[in-house]
């Protein structure tokens, strides 16, 4: 707790961590994890535990087809906007949104299930302060909600522990973050193969906000990171070196070499 207590001390914002064994009570390290913080594209989490439940339950067919809407378009991450096709299935999209974290992909996702919707399937899963509070829109507006999605490190967590192990929507959803390009946060210290299976994440950058929230190895693991804008600097080695420590919790990896 104290390495992490020194990290925050570097951190120019807020650092919030949160660090389960699954299957073991309580955390294995935890700081300021039940501050509400802006959390950028680890947002997009709550809208794939939906997804992944929905396909599950057959509400959602992961074969339907839906169009890509001029109002849908949404510049930053993603691949969407450059590509000619402007018709996908639901499990593309949300392999799109998982794994580039596509903003336009997101928004039809979020056009198909709703916002109210995705916020109640995610208080189902115990996330009470947790939310989204738009679409993705770029660049956000004065009289636009503040930020996408707002959560505690206690929370999401919590859902990575959840979805650690078994099968149904939680091995659907490891799946689509197993398929994350972005290693360059929590794991970006940690000597790795990038195309290993040893991680599963979700990561959101914005603007004065880095977070990553997923499993490494069987360790579930929450880190955000919020400060003024432009401090963006400062957030990413925060991050990474919480990464660190997590990387030598036992059981993050089964050879953990720390770079």
């Amino acid at each position: 707790m104290t390495d992490f207590k020194r990290i925050a001390a570097d951190c120019p914002g807020t650092l919030a961590v949160a660090v389960r064994v699954p299957g073991r009570p309580g955390f294995a390290a935890a700081l300021n994890e039940d501050v509400e913080l802006p959390l950028a594209s680890v947002g997009k989490l709550l809208l794939l535990a939906e997804m992944a439940m929905g396909v599950e339950d057959g509400r959602l067919d992961p074969a339907e087809p839906l169009a890509v809407r001029e109002d849908d378009l949404c510049a930053g991450s993603g691949l969407l906007t450059g590509l000619a096709a402007r018709t996908w299935t639901v499990a593309d999209l949300a392999l799109l949104t998982a794994s580039v974290s596509d903003n336009t992909a997101t928004n039809v996702l979020l056009r198909r299930v709703g916002l109210d919707r995705v916020n109640e399937a995610a208080a189902g899963l115990g996330l009470a302060r947790t939310r989204l509070l738009d679409r993705i829109r770029e660049p956000r507006g004065p009289g636009h909600p503040p930020t996408f999605a707002v959560g505690t490190a206690r929370e999401l967590s919590g859902l990575a522990e959840r979805i650690a192990s078994g099968g149904g929507w939680r091995a659907r959803l490891r799946g689509w973050m197993l398929a994350n390009t972005d290693h360059g946060l929590v794991p970006g210290l940690v000597a790795h193969d990038p195309e290993g299976s040893w991680i599963a994440n979700k990561t959101g950058t914005d603007d004065g906000v880095r977070s990553d929230v997923g499993l490494m190895g069987t360790i579930a693991y929450a880190v955000l990171a919020a400060g003024p804008p432009g401090s963006d600097a400062g957030l990413v080695p925060a991050v990474r070196r919480a990464g660190r420590l997590i990387a030598a919790v036992p059981g993050a990896l089964p050879r953990a070499a720390n770079a």
